[in-house]
């Protein structure tokens, strides 16, 4: 199986206008956070609908510096995964995402979900968890929201989009579910995976 994508070439850094966030100034801001445009084809025969998961492998995983002016978070910190996007049941017969289709701007509490578009299901993003204790911004948040690494962090973070083709139509998860819980019940189903990844960082000693 392939996946391929025209927003970006593989492996090279996200453009500003599918991440959640960008530099403004001197400081970050949200950013357009449009979904990336994704296609893909040699589908394996008995494919019965198609899963999406996009992780950032590079997250801290401690908060004690992150986004602190005054210091960097250290690169030999231990890095954790973290869900930008979980997406479940889409039809056997699709063969194309558009850009922006799922997701244009960044709503504060979140988009809503599970139910999208093609009759696909959305899981929730790890902005959930990290919005949590903000009165403004705590919600669930479902389907697409893209890069917003911490500003000061030393490591260039890599965001890799993984699609499976599955020999089940619907995928055994019922409710609101997590990247982690997606993955554990569509493995059992997969027939074949493909990943396009990219990279995206905000603190400007790296930007270069």
């Amino acid at each position: 199986m392939k996946l391929t994508s025209q927003s970006w070439v593989d492996g090279d850094r996200i453009p500003a206008r599918c991440a959640a966030g960008r530099r403004e100034g001197s400081g970050v801001g949200f950013s357009d956070n449009l979904n990336p445009q994704l296609a893909w084809s040699e589908i394996p025969p008995g494919t019965q609908s198609f899963a999406l998961i996009c992780h950032d492998f590079d997250v801290p995983s401690r908060g004690d510096d992150v986004n602190k002016a005054d210091r960097e978070v250290p690169e030999d910190l231990p890095r954790v995964d973290f869900f930008h996007w979980v997406m479940v049941d889409l039809p056997a017969a699709l063969r194309e995402i558009a850009e922006g289709e799922f997701s244009r701007g960044f709503t504060a509490r979140g988009k809503s979900g599970p139910a999208t578009l093609h009759g696909a299901r959305h899981g929730l993003n790890d902005y959930t968890g990290w919005f949590a204790g903000d009165k403004d911004m705590a919600g669930q948040y479902f389907g697409y929201d893209g890069p917003f690494p911490p500003f000061n962090d030393s490591v260039v973070h890599h965001y890799v989009f993984t699609l499976y083709a599955l020999d089940v139509a619907r995928a055994p998860l019922e409710g609101v579910f997590s990247g982690a819980q997606a993955r554990q019940a569509i493995y059992p189903h997969v027939l074949a995976e493909a990943t396009y990844s990219g990279t995206y960082t905000l603190n400007p000693r790296l930007i270069g």
